[in-house]
């Protein structure tokens, strides 16, 4: 237990340095093997590790998603989603600050990146709030939120991660992702609601969506529909396996993104290419470094210590999850979610596993915490997103603005812990 306490350590130290997470985990990793067997013994270990799941076909996936991401970012379909949004709240006090949690909700549900998404709603949904004088807290507060739901609401990079790490079916975890995403976009919806309740003046009233614009909107995120209910609905009928969805999204975005008159030129590919590899590649990199440092982990025998330590507290299955969930919210303040799935799960994992807990279940709950992460002090990743595409909004303001949003995952978080049906319903109708 004392090795792996000072491993974890070095990488605290290594990320606060300013070496990424994957690097460092991979350091650490590498070095702590070798203080326990040998650098020839790491060398070794390293290279097989990394090959062996580097050709993981499972991985695949991830590309795959991604890359359909990109290509809905590059269709330009987030000022249509923003409008169909509008036209559908626009007429309730604070209807900007709605439509933009329902496009933010709408667009994560095709792009599954939170930075993506939190930068895209930067884009377009802080213009028309300025233009009508919404308090830059409520507007840049709900843009850095909003981002958060692309990585609850299917497909979702970090749910892939998670899923293989502790080997669970990633269409599954989909599937269970559904509910709480939804659920998730009610509790933002009710949040600016009490929001522009208590200050009117945060929200003055905006005029109803243009009809023509209205109905350009909804012509425009109909194809978009139709790709997310395909992709879903094919995992969950079985008609076809995440991998396969993923292949299948890719393309139908490219089409999409064509028929718009995108992605008609050698250099927009490239542009679309370039930008999912190096997401890809960062992700791998992550992956890659945290396996390495879970094997020195391993060696160390922190696993079994933890085992007993949870025999010896005596903790209930839930109560392990809920110390889990605490010890990520911690990390959070310091790691982004990938960072949190491959350096928390995979210590926990066989406690977890062996006090019965429902690996679905806790597979949303912490990508939930991991949400709460991205917009929590000192880090909180979307928050300064949002700040590099609104360089004039001062990082405190959407930092306070983020404060009731944080209320609102905590309340989502307690309610999926209270009601585990949330996130196992619809799974278990096809398990």
């Amino acid at each position: 237990m004392a090795t792996a306490l000072i491993g974890f350590a070095a990488l605290l130290l290594l990320c606060f340095a300013g070496f990424r997470v994957g690097f460092a985990t991979l350091i650490v990793g590498f070095v702590g093997f070798a203080m326990e067997r040998g650098w020839d013994a790491s060398f070794a270990m390293v290279g097989q590790q990394v090959l062996h799941d580097s050709m993981n076909y499972n991985l695949s996936v991830i590309p795959l998603f991604i890359l359909m991401g990109v290509l809905i970012v590059h269709a330009r379909i987030s000022k249509d989603l923003y409008d169909a949004a509008y036209a559908a709240l626009g007429r309730f006090r604070g209807g900007l600050a709605l439509a933009t949690v329902l496009a933010a909700g709408g667009f994560s549900a095709v792009c599954g990146s939170t930075l993506a998404t939190a930068a895209t709603m930067a884009k377009v949904a802080m213009p028309p709030m300025r233009a009508y004088n919404y308090s830059r807290r409520l507007a840049s507060g709900t843009i850095a939120a909003g981002g958060t739901l692309g990585i609850m609401i299917p497909p979702s990079v970090p749910l892939v991660i998670y899923g293989l790490i502790a080997e669970q079916d990633i269409g599954l975890l989909f599937i269970a992702g559904i509910l709480p995403g939804l659920m998730l976009v009610v509790l933002f919806l009710i949040c600016v609601g009490i929001v522009v309740r208590r200050d009117p003046s945060a929200a003055p009233p905006s005029p109803p969506l243009d009809p023509e614009r209205r109905k350009a909107a909804i012509r425009g995120t109909m194809p978009v529909l139709i790709l997310f209910l395909v992709v879903l609905g094919g995992i969950y009928t079985g008609a076809f396996t995440a991998t396969e969805a993923a292949g299948i999204g890719s393309f139908g975005a490219a089409v999409i993104a064509v028929l718009r008159g995108h992605m008609r030129s050698f250099s927009e590919w490239r542009e679309c290419l370039v930008d999912a590899t190096t997401t890809t590649a960062t992700i791998f990199i992550v992956l890659l470094g945290a396996i390495v440092f879970s094997q020195f982990i391993n060696l160390s025998g922190m696993l079994y210590d933890l085992l007993d330590y949870v025999e010896a507290w005596e903790l209930s299955p839930t109560g392990l999850v809920i110390f889990v969930c605490v010890i990520a919210i911690l990390m959070g303040m310091v790691f982004e979610a990938i960072g949190i799935l491959v350096l928390l799960v995979p210590v926990f994992l066989p406690a977890l596993m062996m006090n019965g807990v429902d690996m679905i279940w806790f597979g949303i709950l912490v990508v939930l915490v991991s949400e709460i992460g991205l917009i929590t002090p000192p880090i909180g990743m979307n928050v300064f997103v949002v700040k590099s595409v609104l360089p004039d909004v001062p990082l405190g303001k959407i930092f306070r603005g983020v404060t009731p949003y944080i209320i609102a995952l905590t309340t989502g978080l307690i309610l999926v812990l209270a009601i585990p049906g949330i996130a196992t319903f619809l799974p278990n109708l096809i398990r």
